[in-house]
C-alpha cells in the first residue's frame, strides 16, 4: 500500500526537493498555498501532512488548525525556522503538531520523521477503528439487556399475569420518577 504524503511549501525549490526525496517511498501530493492543500486534502485521504510554516496567507499553524477536523488521523510534521519558536511552542500545545524539524533539515532525519509520523497515522487509525468497535458493542450490550429484561417481564406475564402486568407498572412509574427528577440515562442505569 502506498501512503499518500502532503508536502505544502512556497518555496518551489523546496517542494520538488521533498517531492524527490519522498516519491520512490510514498504518493506525493504537493501544494505551494495552504489554500491548494485544503483542496487536495478534500479529495485525497493523506496520511501525513509537511507543511512550512511560513507562507504567505495563511501559516503552517493556521493550516493544520483547518484540517485537524478534516482529517483527525493525518500525522502533521512542521517545518520552521529557529525564529519561529512562539509558533511552535503554541501548534505542540494545541496538539496539532506531531513532529517538527528546524530549517534547514537533514534529509536522513526527515526520513526518520517521516517514518515515525507513518506509525503514528497508523496507530491513530487502530485506535479510531478500536473507539468504534467499542461503542459497537456497547449499543449491543444494551440492546442485550434490553432483550433480557423484555423476556424476563413476558417470563413473568406468563407464569403470573398480575404479577407480570403490576412489575410492568412498577417499571413505567419508576421511569417517569427518574424523568421528573432529572437523572441521567448513567443514573438510571444503577437501578
Amino acid at each position: 500500500m502506498s501512503y499518500k504524503l502532503l508536502i505544502v511549501d512556497d518555496e518551489l525549490a523546496n517542494l520538488r526537493l521533498l517531492e524527490r526525496l519522498f516519491s520512490k517511498d510514498y504518493y506525493c501530493l504537493t501544494a505551494s498555498s495552504a489554500e491548494e492543500a485544503i483542496e487536495l486534502l478534500n479529495q485525497h485521504d493523506v496520511a501525513i501532512l509537511i507543511t512550512d510554516q511560513r507562507m504567505p496567507h495563511m501559516t503552517g499553524i493556521e493550516l493544520l488548525k483547518q484540517t485537524a477536523k478534516l482529517r483527525p488521523h493525518m500525522a502533521r510534521i512542521l517545518l520552521t525556522g529557529y525564529t519561529d519558536v512562539e509558533a511552535l511552542v503554541e501548534a505542540i500545545n494545541c496538539g496539532l503538531v506531531d513532529m517538527y524539524l528546524t530549517k534547514p533539515w537533514s534529509n536522513s532525519d526527515l526520513k526518520l520523521k517521516v517514518q515515525q509520523a507513518l506509525e503514528q497515522y497508523e496507530n491513530k487509525k487502530k485506535q479510531h477503528a478500536l473507539q468504534v468497535a467499542n461503542e459497537r458493542l456497547r449499543i449491543q450490550l444494551k440492546e442485550m439487556k434490553l432483550g433480557a429484561a423484555y423476556a424476563l417481564g413476558e417470563a413473568l406475564r406468563v407464569k403470573d399475569y398480575y404479577g407480570g402486568e403490576h412489575a410492568a407498572r412498577v417499571s413505567e412509574y419508576t421511569a417517569a420518577i427518574a424523568a421528573r427528577l432529572l437523572f441521567t440515562d448513567e443514573d438510571t442505569k444503577t437501578f
